[in-house]
């Protein structure tokens, strides 16, 4: 605080031999303003203007830096989910198995239009029935979205069983009637079931007959993979479809699909 103006106004005594006068307290005012700046430069510390530019332009600097590293890592989050270019996966092959009218079906047979795959089996309670639905969906608004003349409109929607102990050319048969008339529902032996599951990388749990054992009961748990498979006309695999989409987004890349192969627009087959 400075000292106040009846503080600054009251004079000082001097006594010397030439007698006694009085002097204004300059000194001790001047005394009391030094030691007031001190505490204000003490309070206010190294803060000056040319500091405050500093921590300003450093401020920037590093909001700078931290904009610059997250546009980076955003960037690499893309490149990551993007689809890789090298190729298709090697799903699918050979197989041979038998149709709903007891007649020989093998992959020669999806050959020349699009094919949508399901493996699933004819006493599961919902989500069988779910997907095969959706397939149904696709395949009825492919159709009417392509000309008659483009041969491509026409997809093969498949179901195939991996309860091939319970599942026989009867049972799929009346399964099938269920769904879209175009419907191919296939089943076969065991063996023949567990090797057309290997080439199309589809997991499943039923079990294998028992030896002399004629049937296996209806005493047991089947498991297997939700998806159903998108097949070119040439018999090689396009994209897999799970339970989270839905037939508008099938629909959607089958579309696209026929428009590259009706320009010549085909992804180079994965080697293993």
């Amino acid at each position: 605080m400075l000292p106040s103006k009846l503080a600054l106004a009251s004079p000082v005594r001097v006594v010397s031999r030439s007698g006694t006068r009085w002097r204004p307290r300059y000194r001790e005012y001047a005394s009391q303003i030094t030691a007031q700046a001190a505490k204000d430069r003490a309070a206010v510390g190294v803060f000056t203007p040319r500091a405050a530019a500093v921590l300003v332009i450093a401020g920037g600097g590093l909001l700078y830096y931290f904009n610059q590293e997250k546009k980076r890592l955003d960037e690499e989050k893309q490149k990551a989910r993007a689809p890789a270019t090298y190729g298709r996966p090697d799903v699918g092959g050979p197989f041979s198995l038998t149709d709903q009218h007891g007649m020989s079906f093998t992959e020669k047979d999806l050959l020349g239009s699009y094919s949508l795959v399901y493996f699933g089996f004819t006493n599961c309670p919902d989500i069988c029935p779910d997907e095969i639905d959706k397939m149904g969906k696709v395949v009825e608004t492919v159709e009417s979205s392509l000309p008659n003349s483009n041969p491509l409109r026409l997809v093969k929607p498949v179901f195939i069983s991996v309860d091939p102990a319970r599942d026989s050319v009867e049972q799929v048969r009346r399964y099938a009637l269920d769904f879209h008339p175009r419907l191919i529902a296939l089943t076969g032996a065991y063996p023949d079931v567990k090797a057309i599951c290997k080439a199309y990388r589809v997991y499943f749990s039923s079990p294998p007959p028992k030896e002399g054992a004629e049937t296996l009961g209806d005493d047991y748990l089947v498991d297997h993979s939700i998806y159903f498979y998108l097949m070119d006309p040439e018999g090689r695999f396009v994209q897999a479809f799970g339970k989270v989409n839905t037939a508008e987004d099938v629909t959607r890349r089958v579309l696209e699909e026929v428009t590259k192969w009706e320009k010549g627009e085909r992804a180079p087959q994965y080697e293993a």
